[in-house]
């Protein structure tokens, strides 16, 4: 039998220069892969430095977190040092292997200002919000090189909301409207920004310097162990030999990699080098091919229980537990996947394009019995998280069983040198989420010294006139726009400080508005036209990114309508929700979510004409919407489209025969 490796060279004709030339396409997408590599004395230093991060929050989860702000300028102090070391400054510096003085210089004045508050912290207790001229040195000095190292690791977009935010505060008495206001003080600013935990030291960085970290550290000792591989394998022996079989291994290897990836464009990169080829070598099209992995990757970040780590974000600042939005997401994330998962397999019909031989394919049992313990740590983890454990200590106890479990197959063993380097490899992985989560606490910071957060609120619900269903389409529009190239975690902060508010106001449950925003905010990864998770896929299939985005829209139509079904039924997120309500929530959307898909395709049992998909369509739609009414009326419109389509079908069959 072929294994997985001979599998990729032979059936996927994958030359090690093309999977370089891949490499570097997604670079240039993605900020976080743009890491400069050292060597010698240099090398090591950074080695020492971020390992010790990752000890720091080892020792704190262990014995207990020191007080928020100083935590969180801990946290960020070693970030900032990392990030200007390793991301540097100029393209040109990118592939040398020199420590240049410019990214030196702020790599110690980056590290130095944080610590100014862990050193002065009883003094700045003391003054209660006096500034001296020094603290306003220094705070503006930390403003500035959180912004810098934004843009070299986040990218440009989220650079410009904040500056947009700077300004405002500045310029509110020229603001149009409702949206001015007095103005800020240089020094009323950077005090709110830089020395209260309202603004950098907020809530998303203290979720970073917590939660989020210890998971990130858990994911890299999962890959290191070889559970994305594990995840890729199982997929192929699951659904590699069905019908378009490829596509459907993106999609289920995609899910089961967005419970502990933080990011679409990594999650294509991760799977989509292995399945976009095979897709194009059974008879994708490269545009499709590409738009499937784009949609599912993306997918990866609605999935629990960690959803590019947002799901913590969102119990901060929605007020709940954990646990209770693992479970409002779970049923939307599996609709959303079934969704592509349906539309592969219309366009694999449509085109009858056929699986893989399933003798190319690796055995389930075979994977499971070699690697299937790699799949413990997950399992626990959840486990303790509903018995009430602490996100922090479910965490810490995922990574102590990922090197444990390890160890029970000599194929998974982890020597001690991959041991002490995971660490490394956590405090790598953790620098985006970081960055983003300091960068975006100076939005939230504007917000709530302006108090501009009500003031949209209210000129939202003005521009809608109290309707609720162009209240939603205006919050959408503005989630979409705000997300685009914006990584998970920040791009959810900004739609929920600044979108959310509204629907709260307009009476939509807490819950159901976060997750609305949260949505659309991840949909801008794969909307035209700045769809990175659509121009990572089609870097690798070779399409058009615009015709990809459009082609991983389509597939991806599950997540621009659920959130309006589950705003208007708050049922589909457990809200209320009996256990006969729910089962009846999720079979109808599921029969739905097939009407809809096989009108996006074009294809149910036969060749649709398009009034057929408009009745499709409206029929799925009906079912998605939870109600009798609306339930009865889309089954019989599905159902008498399907006996339609049959008839057709034979008729076609008998012509042919």
């Amino acid at each position: 039998m072929m294994d997985n490796k001979d599998l990729n060279k032979e059936s996927l004709g994958l030359e090690e220069h093309e999977a370089e030339t891949i490499k570097e396409s997604l670079k240039e997408l993605e900020n976080e892969s743009i890491v400069k590599q050292y060597v010698g004395i240099i090398a090591k230093f950074i080695s020492i430095f971020a390992i010790c991060f990752s000890i720091f929050h080892i020792y704190t989860g262990i014995f207990g977190l020191l007080d928020a702000q100083l935590q969180r300028a801990v946290h960020l102090s070693f970030g900032l040092v990392l990030v200007f070391i390793l991301y540097p400054s100029r393209k040109a510096w990118r592939h040398d292997h020199k420590l240049h003085i410019p990214d030196l210089i702020l790599a110690i004045l980056a590290g130095l200002s944080p610590l100014y508050i862990v050193t002065q912290y009883q003094e700045l207790v003391m003054r209660a919000g006096a500034m001296t001229d020094m603290d306003l040195a220094i705070g503006i000095l930390g403003v500035v090189l959180v912004i810098e190292a934004a843009r070299r690791v986040v990218g440009l977009p989220i650079v410009c909301v904040v500056l947009f935010f700077l300004a405002y505060a500045f310029l509110g008495p020229y603001a149009p409207g409702i949206l001015a206001h007095r103005g800020l003080t240089m020094s009323q600013l950077i005090g709110h920004l830089y020395f209260t935990t309202e603004g950098v030291f907020g809530i998303p960085l203290g979720v970073s310097a917590t939660f989020i970290f210890l998971f990130i550290l858990f994911g890299a000792y999962l890959e290191s162990t070889g559970l994305g591989q594990f995840f890729i394998d199982l997929a192929n022996a699951l659904a590699g030999w069905a019908r378009g079989g490829p596509a459907k291994v993106a999609v289920l290897s995609s899910g089961l990699m967005g419970t502990v990836s933080g990011s679409s464009v990594a999650n294509v990169a991760g799977t989509g080098s292995f399945t976009i080829p095979m897709m194009k070598k059974l008879g994708y099209n490269k545009n499709f091919a590409g738009a499937v992995e784009a949609a599912s990757s993306t997918g990866g970040q609605l999935m629990p229980p960690i959803m590019g780590a947002a799901a913590f974000l969102m119990a901060e600042f929605v007020g709940i537990p954990y646990m209770e939005i693992v479970k409002a997401a779970t049923i939307p994330a599996l609709l959303y996947f079934l969704g592509i998962w349906l539309g592969t397999h219309f366009e694999a019909r449509k085109n009858n394009l056929q699986g893989i031989p399933r003798d190319l394919l690796p055995k389930s049992w075979v994977i499971f019995k070699e690697r299937g313990h790699l799949a413990i740590p997950l399992v626990v983890i959840v486990y303790l998280l509903v018995v009430g454990y602490t996100p922090m200590r479910a965490a810490l106890m995922g990574i102590f069983l990922s090197v444990v479990v390890a160890m029970f197959r000599k194929n998974t063993r982890l020597t001690w040198r991959q041991i002490v380097f995971g660490l490394e490899a956590g405090a790598r992985g953790a620098l985006g989420v970081l960055v983003a989560c300091a960068a975006a606490g100076i939005i939230i910071g504007v917000v709530t010294k302006t108090g501009v957060g009500l003031k949209l609120a209210s000129a939202l619900i003005d521009f809608s006139g109290g309707v609720l269903i162009l209240m939603l389409g205006c919050v959408m529009l503005t989630s979409i726009l705000l997300g685009m190239g914006v990584p998970t975690t920040a791009n959810y902060v900004i739609t929920s400080t600044v979108a959310a508010p509204a629907l709260v106001q307009m009476g939509v449950p807490i819950l159901a508005a976060h997750m609305f925003v949260f949505y659309f905010g991840i949909v801008a990864d794969v909307t035209p036209p700045v769809a990175l998770a659509a121009f990572a896929g089609a870097a690798i299939s070779g399409g058009n990114p615009l015709r990809t985005g459009v082609e991983a829209s389509k597939l991806a139509i599950g997540a621009f309508l659920i959130p309006y079904i589950f705003v208007y039924n708050p049922e589909m997120l457990m809200i209320n929700a009996t256990p006969l309500n729910l089962l009846s929530v999720t079979v109808t959307a599921i029969i739905g979510m097939a009407g809809v898909s096989a009108a996006m395709i074009g294809f149910y049992i036969t060749k649709s004409s398009w009034w057929e998909r408009i009745l499709m369509l409206a029929g799925g739609l009906m079912l998605i919407n939870p109600g009798s009414l609306t339930d009865i009326t889309g089954l019989v419109i599905l159902a008498l489209i399907t006996l339609y389509q049959w008839r057709k079908n034979k008729s076609a069959e008998a012509v042919v025969e």
